[in-house]
């Protein structure tokens, strides 16, 4: 469930305990934030992803506005350096489509000493999903809040990274257990913040305002905007149609508003969803498409905002 009228917020001192906390199948965990003796979990989790520089999640209010192929996209272009250790998690324990998309569909997952192993596309990208758990891509994964909480803990203390420059976290849409959960484990080992996928109508928009009011409550940094499905590119013609038109001025008129960055545009292209359906990387496949262009322009930009706002880990930090 969303955030109730009146919710003081997971940062708050009277995160679970206020009025309005009351019946929020949320309440307990937030309030181990708040006073509560807190989640070992957080610890653990915080001292198994010191090897981990980068931390962003990847957000949506509305399903379907591709955000789970930007996460894939955004994974594949940062390990197209092979110097850079990429790692992916999908925590849409409901909808997990990443094994998909990367063409790691019927992979296992397997334990080591240290840990859970991701399975590796690359030898500098390593993947991690609860689709890898189940026995068919057509299993049903019908759990409650609590089961779902328990399993994002236990991809973020038990998969053994090892040394990464990025983690990407594919999250569900809205602003739900998964989320806090997220959040709220990764709080200790800071993140550098989350991108924000939306589409041009005012029905997407609409969500996407919901979604970044959830960053600023969890004071969650907001990295920026990505509009997918912008316009659509005729590939012969070359002109442009607006499958989607912006009613209200799309996400830059948004972001305007807000103040807060705008990524990029992505086009509609038809070979984007025939890539993630074959699980290879667009980028790699139509590389100088107008839509490549926008993935590389928003990568760019995401790892200029990692750069510049590098979070110190606690034990580093200075007073």
């Amino acid at each position: 469930p969303s955030p109730r009228a009146g919710c003081p917020g997971t940062g708050s001192a009277q995160a679970g305990r206020g009025a309005s906390c009351q019946g929020c199948p949320n309440q307990r965990l937030c309030a181990s934030g708040a006073g509560a003796a807190p989640d070992p979990a957080i610890e653990e989790i915080k001292e198994k992803l010191k090897t981990v520089k980068h931390k962003i999640l990847v957000l949506s209010g509305k399903g379907g506005v591709g955000k789970s192929t930007l996460s894939a996209h955004l994974a594949h272009g940062l390990a197209e350096d092979g110097n850079t250790q990429v790692a992916l998690l999908d925590i849409d324990i409901c909808g997990p489509s990443i094994p998909k998309m990367m063409g790691l569909e019927g992979e296992q997952v397997h334990q080591s000493g240290s840990g859970w192993s991701p399975v590796f596309l690359e030898d500098n990208l390593g993947v991690m999903s609860v689709g890898f758990l189940l026995s068919s891509p057509d299993d049903a994964v019908i759990w409650r809040g609590l089961k779902k909480n328990g399993m994002i803990k236990q991809f973020l203390r038990d998969v053994d990274w090892g040394e990464v420059d990025y983690l990407i976290v594919d999250t569900p849409p809205g602003t739900s257990d998964e989320h806090l959960s997220a959040v709220q484990y990764l709080a200790a080992a800071r993140i550098d913040g989350a991108v924000i996928v939306t589409t041009p109508q005012e029905v997407s928009l609409q969500d996407v305002r919901k979604e970044i009011n959830f960053c600023r409550k969890v004071k969650l940094p907001v990295i920026g905007v990505v509009e997918n499905m912008s316009v659509f590119v005729c590939p012969k013609c070359k002109k442009e149609s607006q499958i989607f038109p912006p009613t209200t001025g799309g996400a830059e008129l948004m972001c305007q508003d807000l103040k807060i960055p705008l990524l990029g545009k992505v086009p509609l292209d038809p070979h984007i969803g025939k890539s993630c359906d074959k699980g290879q990387s667009f980028l790699m496949e139509a590389p100088d498409s107008p839509a490549a262009v926008a993935y590389r322009g928003i990568i760019q930009k995401i790892q200029e905002f990692c750069g510049l706002h590098q979070p110190q880990p606690e034990h580093l930090s200075t007073s």
